[in-house]
């Protein structure tokens, strides 16, 4: 068995409103950065998964993501897989 770690990012979906980014967006200017806009906010997670092989661990990666972790109504989801 070997482990990898995960690092998984969790963003909603572009065609949503996002209300947090959108506050975050506009309260740029209060703090003198008023060139920043269209703010994004999701959801960073890491974890380990033992596995046979890089394959494998993608493999449930993948299924913790579609099954538990992210909402595919509302998000989309990308991760990097590291032997560790």
């Amino acid at each position: 068995m070997k482990k990898f770690k995960a690092e998984i990012d969790i963003m909603p979906l572009e065609a949503l409103l996002d209300p947090q980014g959108k506050a975050v967006s506009q309260n740029m200017g209060n703090i003198g950065l008023s060139e920043i806009s269209n703010v994004r906010i999701g959801k960073h997670i890491t974890l380990i998964v033992d596995a046979e092989d890089e394959k494998t661990a993608n493999e449930k990666v993948d299924t913790a993501c579609k099954k538990l972790l992210c909402n595919q109504i509302m998000e989309s989801y990308t991760f990097q897989l590291n032997e560790v």
